[in-house]
């Protein structure tokens, strides 16, 4: 495991603290940490539950509002177009049962990963209106796609794009589009399911008016319904948490999740090993959204969307249990990739290779992601990991901040069919004999770019604490902070030179960590260390430990934990 810089932040001055009234001076350090130094800006983010803009400030949705009621109220054919990933599984899924709620004649599309491609298509578009489709509303996806879009609407369909993806150049000759980047709607940075659900908010917001304007009593769908599909999607995507719009839709869905009232998300969380009433961000991130996910990678999509559409548990438990077959076997495949391609690295090449570039025969489309990210974790250096096809290949790449992964391929694109992404994750096509090409100069800017630079994680500590402050009462004040995830991670404290009074292996191969640390006139506190099992051959008697703080529940037993993040020996 490579050892991570450890970057503390300042500590902020008492006075400061002070001001944050009614909260611990570690949580309003915290907080600071964070950018929320007005104590008011801090309460908002601690406890805002209010959807807090108006869908009509999205450029289009006024446009699209009224083609869709037209559509319902007329019984034209609808089609809900996806993607294949647990961001568009949910945003098809909360469109469909919005319209369905509304009265719409509305199916769902989602394409296939390997034979379809991601996005919209074209043979699937022509196919759509040559079966009587007349509209077309994509979710999560269609923003780029200009040239399919153009060929949609000559074959005779409107087409509305609700997307959250990066704008380019020139926006489809869509019907409408929806996108929360679009000049004019203050959050950009809402999931595809965010804008699906904006979409649904102002739909139902304009049949409301409509039916009290003398048309009958309004019987839409609850919006309250449909924010565990929110929360799902939203963090799957890794959308940020620190945003506000996000941040609440986030929390009002995990209280809906946590009820469990969906027959597929009670199921699901059944398989997951996971109790109504325990689902958190952290939960949704590593074993929720995984499980979704498993459908596109492996099979087809439209697995995970008939799991949350399911009306019933025994319907929904069927699909269950088929996404947890297919996350086994996603884990195993990701797993057996990593360490043949891990083989091809060796020791002494680690240190100095800049970008590690393999092509593999066979490997699955939906986990050549998962790998590189595995592989940029393990070494800490760009990666690019290729599906090879018969004449052209498709890649996936995962970078670290020292190097904008997506301005390099900028830079290659003569040699590359399509590419696209940001700076830490991107992903392209390219024709086979160009491959050699690429790798070469990829590896020689990304040489260039990090040659010199001392190339290790770092990981950011909110502040230092004694051994002997941490409590349970503390432990619960930070839930406060939930969700936490992308852009709001869990708080991470230090301690310096702890007596490790005990230790050893538990897990599977006795990956991970458990440890107890000695408190003068207080009871030991229990640590695990995920991954850090290598340790019990090697473990000081005192320690430094980064970690998060939290309450273990085990046969109705809570204690406080240390969850360790990283080790390294104390100072002597």
């Amino acid at each position: 495991m490579i050892q991570k810089r450890w970057i503390i932040a300042p500590p902020a001055s008492k006075d400061h603290l002070y001001r944050f009234r009614g909260m611990s001076p570690f949580l309003a350090q915290i907080l600071i940490n964070r950018g929320y130094n007005d104590p008011k800006d801090a309460q908002k983010f601690l406890y805002s539950k209010d959807i807090t803009y108006n869908p009509y400030d999205m450029p289009d949705m006024e446009k699209a509002v009224k083609r869709i009621q037209r559509a319902i109220h007329s019984g034209e054919k609808i089609i809900i177009y996806g993607d294949f990933d647990a961001d568009g599984v949910t945003s098809t899924t909360l469109m469909m049962q919005a319209l369905q709620a509304l009265g719409a004649n509305v199916k769902p599309y989602i394409p296939h990963r390997v034979d379809e491609g991601y996005g919209l298509n074209t043979p699937a578009l022509l196919k759509l209106a040559k079966a009587g489709v007349s509209l077309v509303i994509t979710v999560d996806c269609g923003i780029r796609s200009l040239e399919e879009v153009a060929q949609g609407t000559a074959a005779g369909l409107d087409i509305i794009i609700t997307d959250h993806h990066s704008l380019g150049p020139e926006l489809p000759d869509a019907y409408a589009v929806i996108n929360c980047k679009r000049p004019g709607y203050p959050e950009p940075m809402l999931a595809g399911v965010g804008v699906a659900f904006k979409l649904v908010q102002a739909l139902i917001m304009a049949e409301r008016t409509h039916k009290q304007n003398g048309h009958g009593k309004y019987a839409g769908v609850p919006l309250h319904d449909l924010f565990d599909l929110v929360a799902l999607g939203t963090v799957a995507d890794l959308m940020p948490l620190n945003h506000l719009e996000n941040r609440v839709l986030v929390r009002r869905g995990l209280e809906v999740l946590n009820q469990a009232k969906r027959p597929g998300i009670r199921a699901l969380l059944e398989v997951a090993g996971i109790q109504p009433g325990k689902v958190t961000a952290t939960t949704i991130g590593f074993a929720l959204g995984p499980r979704i996910n498993a459908a596109g990678r492996l099979d087809h999509a439209m697995i995970a969307y008939r799991l949350l559409a399911a009306k019933t548990i025994e319907e929904a438990h069927k699909w269950a249990n088929k996404l947890q077959e297919l996350n086994i076997r996603r884990q195993d495949i990701t797993r057996t990739a990593q360490q043949e391609i891990s083989a091809q690295v060796t020791i002494d090449d680690q240190d100095n290779i800049p970008l590690i570039f393999a092509a593999h025969d066979g490997l699955l489309p939906g986990v050549v992601g998962l790998v590189a990210g595995r592989l940029t974790e393990e070494y800490f250096r760009p990666a690019v990991v290729m599906e090879k096809g018969d004449t052209e290949s498709r890649a996936s790449c995962r970078s670290i901040p020292q190097f904008d992964i997506t301005s390099a391929l900028d830079q290659c694109a003569d040699l590359l069919v399509r590419h696209g992404g940001h700076a830490l994750a991107a992903g392209f096509t390219i024709m086979n004999e160009n491959i050699t090409a690429l790798q070469k100069r990829l590896t020689q800017m990304a040489h260039e770019s990090l040659s010199g630079q001392t190339l290790s994680p770092t990981l950011d500590i909110d502040l230092e604490v004694d051994i002997h402050s941490l409590s349970e009462t503390l432990a619960h004040e930070l839930t406060l902070l939930e969700p936490c995830g992308n852009g709001n991670p869990p708080p991470v404290f230090m301690c310096r030179n702890v007596h490790v009074a005990d230790y050893r292996t538990v897990g599977k191969d006795s990956k991970h960590l458990k440890l107890r640390i000695s408190r003068a006139s207080q009871p030991p506190l229990d640590a695990i260390a995920f991954g850090f099992g290598d340790w019990v051959s090697q473990m000081p008697e005192r320690i430094d430990i980064a970690f998060h703080l939290e309450i273990n529940e085990w046969n109705g037993r809570r204690t406080l934990q240390a969850n360790i993040q990283d080790i390294r020996p104390a100072e002597s």
